[in-house]
């Protein structure tokens, strides 16, 4: 029988989830572990691009580029939101921006960053020193000076860094150890990893079961529940600095329409939800965050040195 991928334990039942956010239908054996709870896929497909071109992965949107007037903006905006805290005009960068950063001049890695945008918007912001890697990109390619995008995996860049970032990636590769070996080879003594995942043994897959709208089979391969990563995290050379629940409506509204057999992918909100039942989601995800039974959440690591 299989292991947990995050405690080990060898206890662990089946279940069926079918891929749905474009409504291919496909299904798919996973496991949950009854000792922590995390789930993983049971067999990972041959070929995964499949799942990740249908209909167009989010991630994959095109690349927006700023002018020099928004550049300068941005810079602002940059320097107001670490120097003082003030948020102006929704930041593309979350709270967790402030959490990791020393310098501008950090090494940063974003693992699995998608089109790039969210360094684009970091470099838009003072950072000079960015790197971009996917394996889904079509190619490698420098977006600017000090920001590159490299289609491949994290040992297949030549340098080290002070940060690496997983925004919602982690859940994508297949060997949790494996990633945190390599994440701590791939940084510099001291360095820091950011990790933003979803939960499993959260209230939303609690309720919504294989609905759970951040199962996402098959391309969620690896999702952990807080005792799973805390598991993970106490062998791996890191120490587990911070953890912060920031889940959002998305565990509602999404859920909801798998309930309703809707697909994900091309749907308008506003020809399900109203604006005002689309707050109500935010403010009940909020109070989850705050009772620390949200779906996601962010992992802030150090490597012990």
């Amino acid at each position: 029988m299989n292991a947990c991928k995050f405690c080990g334990k060898e206890n662990l039942r089946e279940f069926t989830a079918q891929e749905k956010m474009f409504g291919l239908g496909e299904e798919f054996v996973y496991q949950e572990c009854l000792s922590c709870n995390s789930l993983q896929i049971k067999e990972i497909p041959d070929d995964l691009s499949p799942y990740y071109s249908s209909g167009g992965y989010y991630s994959f949107s095109a690349l927006v580029l700023s002018d020099p007037l928004r550049i300068f903006l941005k810079k602002l905006r940059m320097n107001m939101f670490l120097d003082w805290g003030i948020s102006w005009k929704s930041p593309s960068y979350g709270y967790w921006l402030k959490k990791i950063h020393r310098s501008f001049d950090d090494a940063i890695v974003d693992v699995g960053c998608g089109n790039g945008q969210l360094l684009y918007e970091l470099h838009a912001g003072g950072f000079t020193n960015l790197t971009g890697i996917d394996p889904f990109l079509m190619e490698s390619s420098s977006i600017a000076p000090g920001l590159e995008l490299i289609k491949g995996k994290l040992e297949d860049a030549s340098q080290k860094f002070d940060v690496i970032m997983m925004h919602h990636s982690f859940e994508h590769l297949d060997d949790p150890s494996q990633i945190l070996k390599q994440c701590y080879d791939s940084l510099h003594p001291g360095g820091r990893v950011l990790i933003r995942t979803p939960l499993a043994k959260s209230a939303a897959w609690e309720e919504f079961g294989t609905n759970w709208v951040q199962l996402d089979a098959p391309r969620h391969l690896i999702i952990p529940s807080l005792a799973g990563f805390q598991a993970l995290v106490s062998s791996s050379g890191f120490r587990l600095k911070e953890v912060l629940f920031d889940s959002t409506g998305f565990q509602f509204w999404g859920s909801k329409l798998y309930e309703n057999e809707f697909k994900l992918s091309g749907e308008k909100l506003a020809d399900h939800y109203s604006k005002e039942e689309l707050e109500e989601f935010n403010k009940k995800a909020l109070q989850y965050n705050l009772e620390g039974k949200g779906d996601q959440a962010c992992f802030f690591l150090e490597r012990e040195d």
